[in-house]
């Protein structure tokens, strides 16, 4: 008997947090490890992780995780899971090992792959195969089962032009397809786009033309993983006789490792330095962190760049993805840059930066694979659904089409799937700063309550000997009031507070829990009747 299990940790109805799992008879094989970067709202959260309680639990059956390509929605929280679970195996192709050793993944802990070049574990055998995406070295993985193989396309668009390391192994995939395939797990990012991706991906003749029309410096705002895009500038300013600075140790290392491999190819005079900033024809590539969007170009407009001052006459370019969550942050950059002077260009809608699998893409996918079973991932539900309804018209019955959420189980046993109600526990594990603990989603509520209504600490000291109040009550607000416009404020909250101390010492004894417990609860009743506000309110009382 042959049992199989799918299902996701994250990836489903989100964009995002990309790890699906993938057990059989008992083996367990991880398909990426992304994060999800934080929104408006999580309040200095950098970024969003599965829970890999189940990863943890089951740790001595995983095989290894196998990342399809350097993006960090499919593979950047891998040094939080190396760290959760020890030990364990990350395959990937040679650029996707610098990646995962960029983010912290150990090297003794990274098996480097070829595609084409069969995985094997038992009765289980894996083989990746090339797949065209904005950076080199992506695949997809056929897991080959007794009764078909297993695909996950991972991220692909489908273009000819796309060569050498951005190649995409057509015949081979096909070959698959021809052998059998069980069941297929495909990207669901741009399944609302009619037509192919190609060609609005192709940047160069857009960017050249800005470069040919713009007679002043240059700053393109790019994401050090966008290879594509950055080969693009590359190309579009080749006989422009400008030359182009690479900012941030960061890009810099991303663009010299792409160069040392053939990933990026441009003549090496059109490399300026930093002698060049100034120059009235460079062109500044400027690294951006998605975690923290446009904060590099931010820094050079608010004056903090120690290298970049902004010019009325400079354009900028802002050469990236712009996504629902950063909306309101590049409106204001774009007022703020207007103010000042600069001209600036952005991508038309007609242009793509994201390398995403359209309707053609995945029609002709699915045609070369033709699997018994369908299982849209990672998108949003309703792009989920867009690619169900693809697959159902290219004649998958609606029954054999999996439309879940994270922890939903697909069950397949000896290549018939079953009714099961089985779920994996999931959930968001927040990330702030280098800790890889979860912050909590009460942490995020205290973060939120001081946002909105600020902080009140009162402190008292006491005397040790005659439990009598010696310093205070003393009021400390922050984002609350302003206290020089408050002092009747202030004065009725050192009376309150006063008072509750006093009361609260009864023959030399004093109840401390029930002081700060009081403390808060009339202060917050008085302060929401003078103010309409609730703030945090904390209470320290002491002895010496």
């Amino acid at each position: 008997m042959e049992k199989i299990k799918i299902f996701s940790l994250g990836g489903l109805d989100e964009t995002g947090k990309n790890t699906y799992v993938i057990e059989i008879n008992g083996d367990i094989f991880v398909f990426d490890c992304g994060l999800k970067y934080s929104e408006g709202n999580m309040y200095g959260i950098d970024y969003v992780i599965p829970d890999y309680e189940y990863l943890v639990k089951n740790s001595k059956k995983i095989k290894g995780v196998f990342i399809t390509h350097g993006h960090y929605e499919n593979m950047g929280a891998a040094a939080d899971l190396a760290h959760t679970v020890p030990g364990i195996k990350f395959y990937a192709t040679h650029y996707t090992k610098f990646v995962l050793m960029d983010l912290g993944v150990k090297e003794e802990n990274i098996i480097e792959i070829v595609p084409n070049k069969k995985l094997n574990f038992g009765t289980v055998s894996i083989f990746p195969l090339s797949v065209s995406h904005s950076v080199p070295g992506a695949v997809m993985y056929s897991m080959n089962t007794k009764h078909g193989a297993i695909c996950y396309t991972g991220d692909f668009i489908i273009d000819p032009l796309m060569r050498d390391a951005y190649d995409m192994d057509l015949g081979k995939i096909a070959y698959v397809g021809k052998q059998g395939v069980l069941c297929l797990l495909s990207e669901s990012v741009f399944s609302e786009h009619a037509g192919h991706t190609s060609p609005s991906h192709r940047l160069a003749s857009f960017f050249g033309d800005v470069i040919n029309k713009t007679n002043h410096r240059i700053l393109f705002s790019v994401l050090p993983t966008h290879l594509y895009t950055i080969q693009d500038i590359f190309d579009a300013a080749k006989n422009s006789h400008r030359k182009i600075v690479i900012m941030g140790k960061k890009l810099q290392n991303f663009i010299r490792f792409a160069t040392e491999n053939n990933y990026l190819k441009y003549q090496a005079d059109l490399i300026g330095d930093l002698t060049n900033i100034n120059d009235d024809n460079s062109i500044l590539l400027i690294c951006d962190d998605k975690s923290n969007a446009y904060a590099s170009i931010s820094k050079i407009v608010n004056g903090y760049d120690k290298f970049i001052t902004l010019r009325k006459n400079d354009t900028v370019v802002f050469a990236e993805p712009r996504y629902d969550s950063n909306e309101k942050t590049i409106v204001k950059l774009e007022n703020d840059l207007a103010m000042a002077g600069c001209k600036i260009v952005s991508l038309p809608k007609t242009k793509n930066i994201l390398h995403h699998a359209s309707q053609e893409d995945l029609m002709l996918m699915i045609k070369l694979l033709n699997p018994k079973y369908y299982m849209p991932v990672k998108g949003e539900y309703r792009y989920m659904v867009n690619n169900a309804n693809i697959a159902n018209a290219l004649g998958i019955p609606t029954e054999n089409i999996f439309l879940k959420q994270n922890g939903d189980v697909v069950e397949i046993v000896d290549g018939v799937a079953k009714n099961t109600t089985e779920h994996i526990k999931v959930k968001d594990v927040l990330i702030d700063g280098k800790s890889s603990d979860d912050i909590g989603d009460l942490v995020i509520k205290d973060r939120e309550l001081l946002s909105d209504n600020g902080i009140v600490l009162i402190s008292a000291t006491l005397s040790k000997k005659d439990k009598v109040l010696l310093v205070g009550p003393e009021i400390t607000t922050k984002g609350f009031i302003y206290v020089r416009d408050s002092k009747d404020l202030i004065v009725g909250m050192r009376n309150i507070s006063e008072e509750i101390i006093t009361r609260n010492i009864v023959n030399g004894v004093v109840d401390y829990n029930k002081i700060k417990t009081e403390i808060r609860s009339e202060l917050s009743n008085y302060l929401y009747e003078q103010t309409e506000c609730k703030p945090m309110i904390i209470a320290v009382v002491q002895e010496v």
